[in-house]
């Protein structure tokens, strides 16, 4: 286990150790997000394609969120309703994006190398390196969910409207660079290239950005019902496309597929979005 995994692992245990500890019902998310996973598992296995839960991974927050909002103690609130749209309407649209893009290019290279090294022990071991795994990591990072309806009597305030701008803001960001991937993707002129224009020039991958955005976003809105704890979950979503199966992961992997990316990676930040070093010089 790398540095970075490591990290994360003890974040996510402390983070696990936090949440079912606190006076709310987060072991019944938890319980909820671990059985949908496990029958999404049992389709995997019949289709013999893993990478199916990357589809879900958005739709699987709607779950957790309605189980939150159906069971809080007091019923739901404004706030955490509102917040619950929000992650709605992000997950029916990443949803969307992933199918339409898997459709037809049968499973990700991440699950076929997995898969390979597992041999027949596959069926077991997908279950704990990718579907547990999603379980846990989505009830963390989806706490803002149930604590968006705590404080039943604290008013909507800056905050929520500062989190609203910010959900937007990074919502658009990641819809947008989305959209310019897709198009660039679809000229057969562009094969083998790196995309290095639009939203792609400012960062080598702006939608992670716009992921990790609109989550902190969530979490102001979230802040004034939750306190700090509203931040366990954005912080989580972030170091993950960061330094663990987003950025660090795909970078690796397209050296490997792509001769020029490593001149990309040289003169394009890999999160934030700024002008290309070579353009400052």
């Amino acid at each position: 286990m790398d540095r970075n995994a490591l990290i994360f692992t003890i974040g996510a245990v402390l983070s696990s150790l936090l949440l079912l500890t606190h006076d709310h019902d987060f072991a019944g998310g938890l319980a909820v997000a671990i059985i949908a996973f496990a029958l999404l598992w049992g389709v995997s296995l019949v289709l013999k394609n893993a990478g199916i839960v990357d589809i879900f991974w958005g739709p699987g927050f709607i779950v957790v969120g309605a189980f939150y909002s159906l069971t809080v103690p007091g019923g739901p609130t404004v706030r955490g309703l509102a917040v619950l749209l929000l992650v709605i309407v992000w997950a029916l649209r990443l949803a969307l994006h992933i199918g339409l893009r898997n459709a037809g290019a049968g499973e990700d290279f991440r699950y076929k190398k997995w898969r390979d090294e597992a041999g027949p022990n596959f069926w077991w071991v997908s279950f704990l390196k990718v579907f547990l795994l999603q379980a846990v990591v989505l009830w963390i990072v989806s706490s803002p969910l149930l604590l968006a309806h705590l404080g039943h009597s604290r008013p909507i305030g800056v905050l929520d409207g500062l989190g609203l701008v910010l959900w937007f803001g990074g919502f658009a960001y990641e819809a947008v660079a989305d959209w310019q991937l897709r198009r660039f993707k679809k000229d057969p002129a562009n094969a083998g290239r790196v995309m290095r224009s639009g939203l792609w020039s400012l960062s080598r991958h702006p939608n992670y950005f716009g992921e990790a955005v609109l989550w902190w976003g969530i979490a102001l809105i979230t802040l004034s019902a939750g306190g700090w704890m509203s931040m366990i979950g954005p912080a989580m979503i972030t170091y993950l496309l960061l330094k663990v199966s987003g950025v660090a992961l795909l970078d690796s992997a397209m050296v490997e597929r792509r001769p020029d990316y490593a001149a990309y990676i040289a003169s394009t930040p890999a999160f934030v979005p700024l002008p290309r070093v070579r353009q400052l010089r």
